[in-house]
């Protein structure tokens, strides 16, 4: 192991971080379970960044991928395959409102780039909205639309973007309820159109759940009220459910919960289990627009198709959607015990399995530090978690959509134990005069 961890420090660029003082190397995975190479069992609470929707050497999906491995590979799309056209069928019967046409990439990235050519050649407007704490992808363009500076070095940033406040209540310092303060927040990105754009935008671009930035939800009330504002400024509205599609929240959509119907939504991680995708789906008035010519050399992909189509059975045939739902309550109502329980976690969050823990010190200070040493502790346990946030200090929490309440069980035990250790390390400092009472 430490060859190849030596191996992977000399060969591939720095950038490419990994969590823990002693990174794991995995060799197999199985359902909810992750294994090392040392044949170590981890419970995997956020599956390779919530992308292994419906567990890990999932049978059904492995199966059709295999198949269609054996069959064809790879065409382009040049010539036209079965399981891309079933797909985009399946896409248009599955999102909400008139959503119709799609396009295939490979990547959440290329999902998000296709949606905002799509706009501005759809509505013949260039300016597009997004919001503070985003993240849209790793391409240029997706980060100049990503509100988080420590995503955006080493671009210069594309003209045409601005960013708007997120209804972040928890770091507002509002005393707002959050009803009124979601509302200040749509009243603010009418304000940025009319005084950062042209005032003729081509969209503006929202997760139902801020991923990246720390799974942060959007309020219902929030995208209610903006899709109207975007389409008042003769924008389209871009739903990003990259991260809340496909039975994450405990409906197949994030945005269904708002009762929102988009112009265009984006698409990848859990929609394939693990396959890289992307898609961007939208309306026939807006699709029909988008004429190109344009390709992805492995957009339309069978083999991701195939997975893809596969997985959404699975989704389906054994009500993982539903299933999120409940598990995630049962989770959400765990992580509140624990709040309670710990004054280190200052705001617990989020719908279905896509819940978050921010931690921090006296009077809200993002604890980065605390939340990388629970990371550890809760590795030392077999628990296998994310983090995030602008500032660091978020733990992400996103298991397999097939999670049962056991393993929900395992999992908020092994995090109340981390935590009791950082509490008790703390102590032992505070004891020993190497820490201050405001450090926690």
């Amino acid at each position: 192991m430490e060859s190849l961890l030596a191996r992977k420090q000399k060969f591939i660029v720095p950038g490419v971080t990994t969590y823990y003082e002693q990174p794991i190397v995995m060799d197999h995975g199985s359902g909810c379970y992750l294994y090392d190479v040392n044949g170590l069992e981890y419970l995997d609470f956020f599956g390779g960044i919530l992308t292994v929707s419906v567990g890990h050497a999932n049978e059904k999906v492995n199966a059709a991928v295999i198949d269609q491995v054996q069959k064809m590979a790879h065409t382009s799309t040049l010539y036209v395959n079965e399981p891309m056209v079933e797909l985009a069928e399946r896409l248009a019967k599955l999102t909400p409102g008139d959503l119709e046409m799609s396009f295939f990439t490979s990547s959440g990235t290329e999902a998000n780039e296709t949606a905002i050519a799509m706009a501005r050649m759809a509505t013949g407007h260039h300016e597009v909205v997004a919001l503070r704490h985003s993240y849209s992808g790793r391409s240029e363009l997706a980060l100049s639309l990503t509100g988080q500076a420590s995503w955006r070095r080493g671009i210069a940033g594309i003209s045409g973007v601005v960013h708007a406040r997120n209804p972040y209540l928890y770091r507002s310092g509002s005393q707002l309820s959050l009803e009124a303060y979601a509302h200040e927040c749509a009243r603010e990105l009418e304000e940025t159109i009319a005084t950062s754009t042209s005032g003729r935008i081509a969209a503006v671009i929202v997760e139902p759940i801020q991923g990246v930035g720390g799974f942060i939800p959007l309020p219902d009330h929030y995208l209610q009220e903006i899709v109207e504002i975007t389409h008042k400024y003769g924008g389209l509205l871009i739903i990003d459910e990259v991260q809340t599609g496909f039975g994450r929240t405990g409906k197949w959509f994030g945005i269904e919960h708002a009762g929102v119907h988009p112009d265009i939504m984006t698409f990848a991680k859990g929609m394939a289990n693990g396959i890289p995708i992307g898609a961007t789906i939208a309306t026939r008035e807006v699709g029909e627009k988008y004429v190109g010519p344009t390709i992805a050399t492995f957009g339309g992909n069978p083999i991701s198709m195939r997975a893809a189509l596969a997985t959404l059975e699975v989704i389906e045939e054994e009500g993982l959607v539903e299933n999120a739902k409940l598990q995630g309550e049962t989770l959400h109502q765990g992580l509140l015990e624990l709040q309670r329980k710990y004054p280190l976690i200052g705001d617990v969050r989020g719908r279905g399995l896509m819940q978050a823990m921010e931690f921090v010190h006296e009077g809200k200070k993002p604890a980065p530090d605390l939340a990388t040493e629970f990371l550890e502790y809760a590795k030392e346990g077999r628990l296998l978690l994310g983090k995030g946030g602008m500032y660091g200090n978020t733990i992400r929490i996103a298991p397999p959509l097939i999670v049962n309440e056991k393993q929900v069980s395992m999992g908020l035990k092994i995090m109340d134990g981390a935590l009791a250790k950082i509490m008790e390390r703390h102590h032992e400092l505070l004891v020993n005069g190497a820490v201050s009472d405001a450090r926690l």
